[in-house]
């Protein structure tokens, strides 16, 4: 297993669970990277994927102002550039809804294994099941979204619930009044990331998992077309077979892969903190910014925004802002001190809004799971467990013509 992330770690879950020996090789340490600091939502409710019908419009648009959560560095890259260009053709109806249906599969598969596995296992993360508002700050932006409300709940069966100013209020007091309204997606769950990866680690060791982190995947050494072994820094690991689930990170494999796997980092921010007094007892995301907050049991965390900014390390003092003053502008209480951690992490973005499931076309024995976009955690299990389906020759729980890595040509 190349990668230590949550889906990394459910594909070893699933293929330990099977009997197999599993070994995972991650370049900083496990459960870090963007599966650390993301805002912990299990969302099946994020069915359409950002190639929406009038996107590239709002995106170029909303980047003009000076709380958009969307900005793409100016810098040459013919990268982006296609990636940019192939997004932009499918922000249409059909391959919208083409693209959904995959993730609609898959999002129901992972959150009923989630559940499943919490239980079973009695994986201690916070997990909670008390939906996620979509808040709206005039109502004329709620209305709107009813169209969205319905196309989803016609093809998908999942539907929210509207609120009304006043009734959202009374549902979500830590809101302050005078927005639009609400729309409660109660099937969504969340959780705190950190405290999953933390116990699903301590599974992995006890069910025979081996760690080896801090080590890079530097060469794959190859006999015909098949990969014997990978190498890293004073490191060679042999195996039958090799899981990639290397996230934002996976283009610099792509000449070992022997395919090119169009994947951007999509730069997001989190702050998290304790538990302020008036803490909101139900997670929201204020649609005008795209700034999401999570009350968790222990923690609080607000985060979001997308920046297509490259494999930049640093912070933009301006983004964080933008978190804040998205809280300031909603909450009677948006935030408490002290910081306790300010992050940053790198979604891996696909140009049609679905991951990679797949194997390798130019190697027999190494699978590709990847590019989830900002649905990692969403998608980790059912994930997992396609994999390890795949890889062992069982029947496929949920239909993987949609993961195919042939889709991009």
């Amino acid at each position: 297993m190349i990668g230590g992330g949550v889906i990394g770690g459910m594909c070893a879950w699933y293929l330990a669970k099977a009997g197999c020996e599993v070994t995972v090789v991650e370049r900083d340490r496990f459960g870090g990277a963007c599966s650390h600091g993301n805002c912990g939502y299990v969302s099946p409710s994020h069915v359409l994927p950002l190639s929406q019908p009038g996107a590239v419009k709002k995106t170029l648009s909303a980047m003009l102002k000076s709380n958009s959560p969307f900005a793409v560095k100016p810098r040459f890259s013919l990268t982006f550039a296609s990636w940019f260009w192939n997004f932009a053709r499918r922000c249409n109806q059909k391959d919208m809804l083409a693209a959904a249906q995959g993730r609609h599969e898959l999002l129901q598969s992972s959150q009923e294994l989630y559940k499943q596995i919490i239980a079973d296992e009695n994986i201690d993360c916070e997990w909670q099941e008390v939906g996620l508002l979509f808040v709206y700050p005039t109502e004329k932006e709620f209305e709107e979204f009813r169209h969205t409300d319905e196309l989803i709940r016609d093809h998908f069966g999942v539907a929210a619930t509207p609120y009304s100013p006043d009734e959202l209020v009374a549902l979500e007091p830590a809101l302050k009044s005078g927005f639009g309204g609400a729309w409660h997606y109660q099937c969504d769950c969340h959780m705190r990331p950190d405290k999953l990866l933390t116990s699903l680690r301590d599974k992995l060791v006890s069910d025979g998992v081996r760690f080896v982190e801090e080590t890079e995947v530097e060469e794959f050494i190859c006999e015909s077309s098949n990969v014997r072994a990978i190498r890293g820094r004073d490191t060679e690991i042999e195996a039958d077979r090799f899981v990639v689930a290397t996230g934002a990170w996976t283009p610099f494999l792509n000449k070992h892969l022997g395919c090119k796997i169009p994947i951007e980092p999509g730069k997001g921010y989190s702050l998290t903190m304790p538990t302020p007094a008036r803490m909101p007892k139900i997670p929201m995301i204020f649609e005008e910014t795209h700034v999401a907050i999570t009350p968790m049991k222990t923690k609080y965390r607000i985060g979001s925004t997308m920046e297509f900014v490259g494999y930049d390390t640093s912070i933009n003092p301006k983004r964080l802002a933008l978190l804040r003053n998205a809280a300031e502008k909603y909450l009677h209480e948006p935030y408490c001190e002290p910081i306790e951690e300010t992050w940053y992490g790198w979604r891996p973005m696909t140009w049609d809004g679905k991951p990679i499931i797949d194997r390798s076309p130019q190697l027999n024995n190494v699978w590709i799971a990847a590019g989830h976009n900002m649905l990692g955690l969403s998608m980790a299990t059912g994930t997992g467990k396609l994999i390890a389906e795949m890889m062992l020759d069982e029947t496929p729980h949920v239909d993987p013509k949609h993961f195919t890595i042939k889709r991009f040509g």
